[in-house]
């Protein structure tokens, strides 16, 4: 029900999963009305506001950019940063991508827990959807159906043995989030990296921060976090997605094979159709005390 942001700075740094970069990034504490801003080291400190007005669809990975200047393959991070309540920070990076670390947002959770998120004292809106919103393409689909609660129902389907079609239904706590969803990491097919890399993809991919698929097994030696983890994987890229909106969803997505383009594509549906949506507040406790304030445990 209130803005809130991380206490301390708190840095890591890692491999681009397209770029190939090493690269380092620092988060920083914001103020009230700040949002979520990413900053450009490298590049005389540009700020790119993590806004659906500065998101540039592209199929493999989420991107922002202003003025030519863009930051890529934000969507882990901001799933962490969404799933924690947290509307204010500053994302500091010295190269054109956020790390890609292990592939999934549970170093991002870890990290941002480390730095303690704190309650600040605006309150915030969420957006509440009075009848369905959606849009599809070749057969896939997303829709946003009216819900008192923000869930997430979503589908695939691989023609591969070892994806195959999962389903996996999904209520938002920030714990749930933590514990069923985080540590799902990013997927690819081993016959498909060839391509990507001459087209400029995949640079920094490796077993250690992708699942990858071969004919018929994973060669990650570790195996699988969870036996669905493809589609679990899926709801971190929406919920990173999806809060480019800008505000908590009260709604139910359903989802078949939906991606960062059609991600992308709902959220200028959402915009265009006012009338389907309404902001509303939470009703916040008068004043602060140690029992409305948000805690959270590490992972």
């Amino acid at each position: 029900m209130y803005e809130a942001t991380i206490q301390n700075k708190v840095y890591c740094h890692g491999v681009g999963l397209h770029s190939g970069n090493d690269i380092e990034m620092e988060l920083l504490p914001a103020s009230e009305g700040t949002g979520i801003v990413f900053i450009r080291g490298d590049l005389g400190d540009v700020r790119i506001l993590a806004s659906s007005d500065y998101l540039i669809p592209t199929h493999l990975s989420t991107t922002l950019g202003i003025g030519g200047v863009t930051v890529r393959t934000v969507e882990h991070l901001l799933a962490a940063i969404s799933a924690l309540d947290i509307r204010n920070i500053i994302i500091r990076l010295d190269g054109p991508e956020v790390p890609a670390l292990d592939g999934s947002a549970a170093p991002f959770v870890s990290l941002l827990l480390e730095a303690g998120v704190v309650c600040q004292r605006k309150t915030r809106p969420y957006v509440e959807f009075l009848r369905p919103v959606g849009v599809s393409a070749m057969g896939k689909y997303i829709t946003i159906h009216p819900s008192p609660t923000f869930d997430i129902s979503y589908k695939i389907h691989f023609d591969h043995p070892v994806v195959s079609t999962q389903d996996y239904f999904y209520r938002h706590t920030s714990e749930a989030f933590i514990k069923e969803i985080a540590p799902a990491r990013t997927f690819g097919f081993l016959k498909d990296i060839p391509l990507l890399q001459s087209q400029g993809h995949a640079l920094g991919g490796s077993l250690e921060n992708a699942i990858v698929i071969g004919d018929d097994n994973i060669l990650n030696k570790e195996g699988l976090r969870f036996p669905d983890e493809f589609v679990r994987h899926k709801i971190v890229d929406l919920i990173g997605d999806i809060s480019l909106l800008g505000m908590s969803i009260r709604g139910r997505i359903e989802a078949f094979c939906s991606g960062h383009m059609l991600h992308a594509e709902l959220i200028r549906e959402v915009l265009r159709d006012r009338k389907a949506w309404t902001t509303a507040y939470e009703e916040a406790p008068r004043f602060f005390s140690e029992e409305n304030m948000p805690s959270f445990s590490p992972v």
